[in-house]
């Protein structure tokens, strides 16, 4: 039972995996083992293809409330993106006080795509993996003996380099507002003039200077990985719980009828945690943004 339930649980938090194998030739992982062989050069398919439909997701459903928009007699589709909008304006308000266009799409972005996302985590831990498995032309012998190597992750979250990506990129758009607010120089001595200074010009640039830019480095590099793996963590943790719940189900209708009333607990505290996460990520992002955009 154990080698069973550690089977299962390696199977459903392995991704979809394709690579250049050490032979040379490309192609898909049949195991963990072949995907650490393909080592930084790995495409994790599933995320990227999930992150992407769900991209689409937002993209169509927006468009279909924006072409659809009436002042007179507003559906119930428009009633609940206004809503979406509106309060991630009045949160883009609150934090960011400078000028940009940019800001406020981002955020919305950002909050929505990161939901959707998060809520592949309700999707049945079986379901999108077996029928793959089965899409794939494995028997359902094979998917329920364990023996298929079909991988298939359906919450892009708790992929770190799905996570990482995005605080990154975040990362990278901090970086150009800096420059461009504050000029290539000012930029600089921020990062080398604070948080100490002294009147002393020798000792400023012997002592201080190197301490101040190794400080703010620090300080600034942390922002994009306490970003993504905070995001990341909290949802491989709920995924990790699933996929225990469900070994449950396996132990006899008793045990198996209280592994049904763990999941749906589970799964009703997880709303809570779903948008959270998403509001925390755009909460930092516009924060971070803010803080860009302050010339002094």
């Amino acid at each position: 039972m154990a080698a069973d339930s550690t089977s299962y649980i390696t199977h459903h938090l392995t991704n979809l995996t394709y690579g250049r194998f050490p032979e040379g030739h490309w192609g898909f992982a049949h195991n963990a083992g072949e995907a650490a062989e393909f080592g930084f050069w790995a495409f994790h398919v599933d995320s990227l293809g999930w992150s992407f439909f769900l991209g689409v997701v937002f993209l169509a459903v927006f468009k279909l409330g924006a072409s659809r928009a009436s002042v007179e007699t507003p559906t119930g589709l428009q009633n609940f993106l206004e809503m979406i909008v509106e309060f991630v304006d009045n949160q883009v308000k609150e934090s960011f006080h400078g000028h940009s266009p940019v800001i406020a799409p981002l955020a919305l972005t950002v909050f929505v795509w990161i939901i959707l996302m998060n809520l592949m985590d309700l999707v049945p831990v079986d379901l999108l993996p077996v029928a793959a498995a089965m899409l794939n032309g494995e028997s359902w012998a094979q998917i329920a003996a364990g023996d298929t190597h079909t991988y298939m992750k359906v919450v892009p979250t708790t992929d770190p380099n799905i996570t990482l990506g995005m605080s990154f990129s975040v990362f990278f758009l901090v970086l150009y507002y800096n420059i461009k607010n504050k000029g290539l120089g000012g930029f600089i001595s921020e990062l080398t003039m604070h948080p100490f200074h002294a009147d002393n010009k020798l000792v400023q640039f012997l002592f201080l200077v190197p301490v101040n830019l190794f400080l703010e480095t620090i300080g600034m590099l942390a922002k994009p990985l306490s970003l993504g793996l905070r995001l990341f963590g909290n949802l491989y943790a709920a995924e990790m719980i699933f996929v225990l719940i469900c070994l449950i189900y396996s132990a006899g209708i008793v045990l198996a009828s209280f592994g049904g009333l763990l999941q749906f607990a589970w799964a009703v505290f997880h709303i809570l945690v779903i948008p959270l996460q998403a509001f925390i990520f755009m909460v930092l992002t516009v924060v971070y943004l803010g803080d860009a955009h302050k010339s002094h």
